[in-house]
């Protein structure tokens, strides 16, 4: 069940003496305070990053508005071009910033290239991505015609789970339309974020990509900055609602990705091996830490013994261990926080259901929880009202669809859904019903750049990637001509 592997080293240079710097105006800058980078595979420090006071807050702020007038006026190709060259940065140091991302974050290597991955794919599609001009009327009266601006400077805050991934799909489509950006990494995972920083200030114009860090108190101090046009965050629904009432004041555009509690309604005619697969695949990924991931299955009687047996067999066969073990497909959850926070679930799992696979945390040096699979449990349990960010999940009976769609709605949140079944028909009718931003076929937690990303009721406001998410990045501006 458990992998041992010593992690192995792909780096350059030694993380113990290496010094990072914040990005500011194009120069790397030491930090009011330091703050210890913590391997969650061992509970070690691995490293120590800079963290901002207020007034190198204002430096990097003030430096993003300097450079915002000669960045906008450049062409969008021009923008674009420097994208594409950030993108070749990415695929030039593809592992070492993988290897950063399990170091901090703790996922398997495998996922962290994944992540790596995806920032390229993001980075040249929004390199390429143009939005064009609207003409909404032209006629003998006169001719009217929507354009876009670029909002200004955007303070982008990212979580600890897809600590790179989030940076770039943030950064990429906020300046190819021709915005500056401030950036503040979480505090328990900025060293893939800043050494990416390190990578392009060569590469990027001085002033217009900027990266803070933070000891945790920076995150307000962004928020209510005046000299901030629009704040990209990601990140829970209780610190969303902070920054929804920081942002009030000087009525700041904003864009809120938070928490999610996704629902998967598996129909009577699903295949339960195969189901089970992808159930498992989308529960455990990332040990369970992602916003998007499925928390709830709902399962009907006919069926729900042999899928609670055929998940429950998969999930004891997750390997879990350190994230630079090749092996591994689940590592630690990532900080002591959120391993306390996992205690206390599992305490519930016991008391609340029934556990078939897993419940125990792991007695060895790091945050390892065992995956926990719960059959029968209390739908009151907070395991099931509320977000558990950790690699326990549930399966719930049902006897009636229309039950069951209903239960899966009673929630605050509603970020994703899936739906699984062999009548597609039938399952695109189920999940159009579900009070999600976004409800999959026989698959889940599937994100593009073309495809708009959001949640409805409290997992956020507005939606990033597509056309829908560039728009978030611009004001409109119209152009109204009356013929004489």
């Amino acid at each position: 069940m458990t992998s041992v592997t010593p992690p192995a080293t792909a780096l350059t240079f030694d993380l113990a003496t290496k010094r990072y710097g914040q990005l500011i105006n194009g120069r790397l800058v030491d930090g009011a305070s330091q703050v210890s980078v913590i391997d969650p595979g061992t509970a070690q420090q691995v490293a120590t990053t800079p963290a901002a006071s207020v007034e190198q807050l204002d430096d990097a702020v003030e430096a993003a508005k300097r450079a915002l007038p000669g960045w906008s006026a450049l062409s969008v190709d021009a923008r674009g071009a420097i994208l594409h060259r950030i993108a070749d940065v990415l695929v030039e140091h593809h592992e070492k910033l993988a290897h950063l991302t399990t170091l901090e974050q703790g996922k398997p290597i495998a996922q962290a290239r994944d992540d790596v991955s995806w920032s390229i794919d993001f980075t040249r599609y929004f390199a390429d991505y143009r939005l064009p001009n609207e003409v909404l009327r032209d006629d003998e009266n006169g001719y009217v015609e929507l354009r876009h601006r670029p909002v200004g400077v955007v303070g982008a805050i990212t979580p600890w789970n897809f600590p790179l991934f989030q940076a770039l799909y943030k950064l990429a489509p906020a300046l190819i339309v021709g915005n500056t950006m401030v950036l503040k990494p979480s505090p328990t995972t900025p060293l893939a974020t800043m050494h990416f920083a390190e990578l392009v200030r060569d590469v990027i114009p001085p002033g217009v990509f900027n990266v803070v860090g933070d000891a945790g108190d920076l995150g307000a101090h962004l928020t209510g900055h005046p000299g901030i046009n629009k704040v990209s965050f990601t990140g829970s629904t209780a610190t969303g609602r902070r920054v929804m009432e920081a942002c009030g004041p000087t009525l700041k555009r904003l864009t809120l990705e938070l928490g999610g509690n996704d629902a998967a309604i598996v129909l009577d005619d699903a295949d339960v091996e195969k189901t089970a697969e992808g159930l498992c695949t989308w529960a455990y990924a990332n040990a369970g830490q992602v916003c998007v991931s499925i928390k709830r299955i709902y399962a009907p009687s006919s069926m729900y013994d042999p899928l609670v047996e055929a998940l429950a067999r998969r999930v004891s066969e997750l390997t879990v261990g350190h994230g630079l073990d090749e092996d591994t497909r689940l590592g630690p959850v990532q900080n002591a926080a959120q391993y306390e926070k996992a205690r206390a679930s599992l305490e519930l799992a016991h008391e609340h259901g029934t556990v078939v696979a897993g419940g125990h945390m792991l007695d060895r040096p790091g945050y390892y929880v065992e995956p926990t699979l719960l059959r029968d449990v209390d739908e009151d349990s907070p395991l099931v009202r509320e977000e558990t960010f950790a690699p326990i999940r549930s399966v719930l009976r049902y006897d009636d669809l229309e039950d069951a769609i209903d239960r899966a709605n009673d929630t605050p949140y509603g970020l994703g859904a899936s739906v699984w079944g062999t009548d597609t028909d039938r399952a695109v009718a189920v999940a159009d019903r579900l009070d999600a931003g976004t409800s999959w076929i026989n698959h889940h937690f599937q994100l593009t750049p073309d495809v708009p990303f959001g949640g409805v009721k409290q997992s956020g406001l507005g939606a990033e990637f597509g056309r829908i998410g560039v728009e978030g990045f611009v004001d409109v501006h119209v152009v109204n001509l009356k013929r004489s």
